[in-house]
């Protein structure tokens, strides 16, 4: 029988929750409520006593101080109530921490089919309509893929019964079979990948059905008493073929093209000509370079005892879907990949990116969620799964584009810090030897998260399977991480990966090739509830688990660690040296196959890459006045989406935890403008700092995807040598998010200018990186950003994102003590510029804002810019520097505001002192205020080091243009000498702060 706990706050206590969403139904959509009062809802389906359930209803869940409970359903004063409750299936986190925390205080452990879930209850007083409750309930509150709701008036409602009791367990009446599906012809096989959601290129089903019927291996089927493939020999191919798994586009045929010079160039693989190949030259050059492109994190050295791990995911389909079970899913998830390098990493930090859709939409295309929406949704599930598993978030970044509407971007990254050695052994060299067992760590498997892989390896429609949705468990993927790092400190771990894309398929698959195969009994796979066939056990990416290898000798103190850390670990396998992946359950083999199977006879795909230049595409550089305002233009630009505060955001995430933070989020005299980079200390004993720092820079794709990539990769290492970075230690991590490159008349055009600008892309990628020395650590590419929206009619828009890159940087800081922030120090310091600005206002934030596009799109000019940086770094490490700060989005003029905003002085500037291109066109007001060219900095310097800090430059574009004024104001000298831009430090503060204000 089943118990209900209700408890809610005392009257008498603001209920944050409540006020919150009151805030958001007025904001969003001009709802107004009187007061709204939460209520939280804990059901047991448990076999408890009357005096166990008092206790834990008065020990565990209710706080007396502040709270009130009730084994009945609390009163009600209330006009309407919501209740919202998960579906069953669901990962209901606060649930299972609760059954944890009755089995420690009862001393008893829970059965099997028993379990805790939780739900809410809302109150709302107000004057409301039914239909403005139910958008309340669901486009604030619930979302359908996930949960289920209810909604009562105060006339229908029940006080004695409440809600009622919901046990939303899942039942699944069905006897686990593997089927044998014919795959008699290449139309049926495709017929069975579409039903089933396998996602297989037409390219590779000649290749699959060439095997199963070649007669050596069906007379080795035949021996382990199968024919055809079975459904879970289809769905371990399909994943492991996978773009998302495989990589298929960046290791594909590109045959490119450009329109207007006639050069063409056949490119077998970008990953290997444009991203391996230069990282493994660098790897050369580069003794800090340890480990590249091959583990689930790269590694470089910290210090002489310390290696750190970097990369970097993406989370698109499902934050698409479920923006707050999609983010935490997407953060938790790359958190495992450092603990899956080497032998294990500890995590320092995470970092994130979104790009949605303009936060205030009211166009006629209608997403799945509204961007304003999505856009909470992913902040909140990046901020639990960071702040819930102590791993600190001290960088990010937010854009608006319509074009992220058919597809957001959730960009997540994770850091970890491990030892050089691990009893003597080199830390990142990791085996597997035959005998080896298998062992699952972690959560438990359950529908969840079955086909993510191939959902992201396809366009977004409203026909796409919710069942890749699933939530993320910091708690349970906390545990699992001190576990495994005392496993690793006593040597008990031989190999060991994450469970992400694909589950056990991809883990134990791809592992298994080190030892040359596996054996593995499925029916010892722990289960969430019972009746799931095989091929879902097999393919199934519930989260929180790790795939390990360890020696037989070494099982019983492995599992000793294990039940202390309150772990589940479970031997499902042993490694075999049989060249076979051979699957059973319940004894019955379900899949049998050659792992060598996926290494060889799939064909590369293939690309046609046309480009065509910018001008050629309707592109032309706008005829424009100066305008004869320029200060409210400032004001305008600091309030636009993509330059505005968004310190309502920051302030969510718990950069302090671990206390290894030395340059914050966010500096400044009063702490509120963003850093142009993060620096952590993660080894309390040393000096040495760490720097990351990232960029994303999508508007200059308009124009030219080369272009954008230098661009980015150039602001990403400004921001680090701002810092105080070392410019002969930068390692770098690419995340490109493409729209669809395969060219189709009909549903894909201008596919093959697509796949012009990734390899444009890369091309750029290889020569900066190969320019600025910078090794890629590791990437990831995440195709197919695009999205097919209903619009006002019922017709279908395709909707592609920008052509993305999000570029991550890292260098190590011999000193802390030198590092240096953005924000001026003392009046009367001089204020500098580096680098030289050019007419370049392509694709600015300014020609935005005016509606334009234009052509001439910021150039890098790499060895006058590495000149330039190499300068800076050595005058913050002989500390000239007071401040330091890039120049990004928007220009001169937006960040001679943000360093004011942040040092809360003023500032006097001559424009006419501004290092320019000697091109006439470069020496307009406008231009030298709003022109994004790269390379550039602001800079303070005390007047005593002048002489010092412009040697440190001779030669090189720097200058002088004016100083740190003790008063409040931003005074800019236009080229005429007179006075252009006067306004006050809090009135810029308020032009950027006043677009979002405070939404948390």
């Amino acid at each position: 029988m089943a118990s209900r706990i209700e408890i809610t706050l005392k009257p008498d206590i603001l209920d944050a929750e409540g006020e919150s969403l009151r805030r958001k139904a007025r904001e969003y959509f001009g709802i107004q409520t009187d007061s709204v009062r939460s209520v939280y809802i804990v059901t047991i389906d448990a076999a408890l006593t009357a005096d166990q359930l008092r206790r834990v209803r008065t020990e565990i869940f209710t706080n007396p101080v502040t709270q009130i409970s009730s084994m009945d359903p609390l009163p009600v004063d209330a006009d309407w109530i919501i209740w919202v409750g998960f579906r069953p299936g669901v990962r209901d986190n606060p649930g299972a921490t609760a059954v944890e925390a009755m089995e420690d205080l009862l001393g008893v452990r829970l059965g099997p089919d028993e379990a805790v879930y939780t739900s809410k209850r809302y109150c709302i007083k107000g004057s409301l309509s039914e239909d403005e409750v139910r958008r309340i309930a669901s486009q604030l509150l619930a979302n359908d893929i996930i949960q289920q709701w209810k909604i009562f008036s105060a006339a229908s409602w029940n006080p004695a019964e409440g809600v009622g009791i919901v046990v939303p367990k899942v039942r699944l009446d069905h006897v686990p079979t593997v089927s044998m599906l014919s795959i008699d012809s290449d139309d049926t096989l495709q017929r069975l990948s579409d039903e089933r959601n396998l996602a297989l290129n037409p390219n590779d089903i000649p290749v699959i059905r060439a095997y199963f019927l070649d007669p050596r291996v069906q007379a080795e089927r035949a021996r382990v008493g199968l024919s055809d493939p079975t459904d879970l020999e289809l769905e371990y191919i399909s994943q492991a073929r996978s773009d998302h798994c495989n990589h298929n586009t960046f290791r594909g045929l590109f045959h490119y093209l450009d329109l207007a010079t006639g050069e063409s160039e056949t490119i077998s693989s970008l990953f290997k000509k444009c991203i391996q190949e230069p990282t493994l030259v660098l790897q050369k050059q580069k003794p800090w370079v340890v480990s590249v492109l091959w583990d689930n994190a790269g590694l470089g050295r910290f210090d002489e005892d310390h290696f750190y791990a970097i990369t970097g995911e993406t989370h698109n389909s499902p934050s698409n879907m479920e923006a707050y079970g999609g983010a935490i899913t997407g953060i938790v998830g790359v958190y495992r990949d450092p603990m899956g390098t080497g032998l294990g990493s500890c995590l320092i930090m995470g970092s994130y990116g979104f790009c949605v859709g303009p936060r205030d939409y009211a166009g006629d295309l209608k997403p799945h969620l509204h961007p304003r929406r999505l856009l909470d949704g992913v902040i909140e599930g990046v901020r639990d799964g960071g702040n819930k598993s102590g791993i600190p978030t001290p960088f990010g970044q937010v854009l608006f584009d319509q074009g992220y509407m058919g597809k957001c971007l959730v960009f997540v990254t994770a850091l970890g810090i491990m030892p050089a050695t691990i009893l003597g052994q080199p830390a990142e060299q990791k085996t597997i030897l035959p005998g080896d067992l298998v062992i699952m760590c972690g959560g438990r498997v359950g529908k969840d998260g079955i086909h993510g892989v191939t959902a992201s390896s396809e366009t977004f429609s409203e026909h796409t399977p919710a069942g890749h949705v699933q939530i993320g468990d910091p708690y349970t993927q906390k545990k699992m991480h001190d576990f495994l790092l005392e496993a690793r400190d006593e040597g008990l771990i031989r190999f060991i990966t994450d469970n992400g894309g694909g589950g056990l398929s991809s883990s134990v698959g791809e592992t298994a090739l080190y030892s040359n195969g596996c054996e593995v009994q499925l029916e010892k796979v722990p289960l969430k509830y019972a009746g799931l066939d095989q091929w879902e056990i097999w393919v199934s990416e519930s989260q929180e688990r790790m795939t390990v290898a360890i020696a037989p000798e070494n099982e019983r103190r492995f599992f000793e660690l294990s039940a202390r850390h309150a772990v589940e670990s479970t031997v499902i396998g042993r490694y075999t040296d049989t060249g076979k992946l051979h699957i059973t359950y319940d004894g019955k083999t379900c899949a049998y196959v050659d792992l060598d199977l996926l290494q060889a006879g799939f064909p590369q795909w293939q690309f046609e890459a046309e480009w065509r230049t910018p001008e050629a595409r309707g592109l032309f550089e706008p005829v424009l006045r100066e305008p004869g305002d320029h200060t409210s233009v400032l004001r305008d630009m600091l309030a636009r989406p993509n330059i505005c505060a968004k310190e309502w955001i920051t302030r969510q995430y718990d950069h302090e935890v671990q206390g290894t933070s030395v340059i914050k989020p966010l500096v400044g005299a009063q702490r509120d403008v963003n850093s142009d980079a993060a620096v952590l200390r993660p080894v309390l004993t040393s000096q040495r700092g760490l720097a990351f720092a990232q960029a994303l820079l999508p508007f200059y794709s308009k124009i030219d995807a080369y272009h954008m990539t230098t661009c980015t990769i150039d602001e990403a290492v400004r921001r680090l040598i701002a810092v105080g970075g070392d410019p002969d230690h930068l390692g770098g991590v690419d995340n490109f998010c493409w729209p669809t490159i395969q060219y189709d008349p009909i549903t894909n055009p201008d596919g093959r200018f697509k796949a012009a600008q990734l390899v444009r892309s890369c091309r750029a990628l290889r020569d900066l990186c190969l320019a600025y020395g910078i090794p890629l650590l590791s990437g990831k590419d995440s195709m197919y950003v695009d999205g097919r929206l209903p619009g006002r009619y019922g017709e279908t828009h395709k909707v592609s994102a920008l052509e993305s890159l999000q570029f991550s940087a890292t260098s190590v800081i011999d000193d802390i003590a030198r590092c240096v922030t953005l924000d001026p120090k003392m009046a009367g310091d001089l204020v500098y510029v580096i680098g030289t600005t050019r007419n370049e206002m392509g694709a600015s934030e300014y020609y935005e804002m005016l509606g334009y596009v234009g052509c001439r799109v910021p150039e890098v000019q790499a060895e006058a810019f590495m000149q330039c940086y190499r300068a800076l770094a050595g005058a913050i490490g002989q500390d000239m520097v007071a401040s330091a700060h890039g120049i990004y989005r928007g220009g001169l003029g937006v960040h001679l505001a943000m360093t004011a905003m942040a040092g809360q002085v003023g500032l006097e500037v001559d424009l006419s002192a501004v290092p320019s291109s000697d091109h006439d066109d470069a020496r307009r007001n406008d231009v030298l205020l709003y022109s994004e060219s790269a390379g550039r900095f602001i800079v303070t310097v005390d007047p005593n080091l002048r002489a010092s800090f412009e040697t440190l430059f001779e030669g090189m574009p720097c200058a002088c243009i004016g100083r740190v004024s003790a008063d409040d104001r931003l005074q800019v000298r236009g080229l005429n000498g007179s006075t252009i831009i006067d306004i006050s430090v809090p009135a810029l503060k308020s032009a950027w702060k006043q677009p979002f204000g405070d939404l948390i």
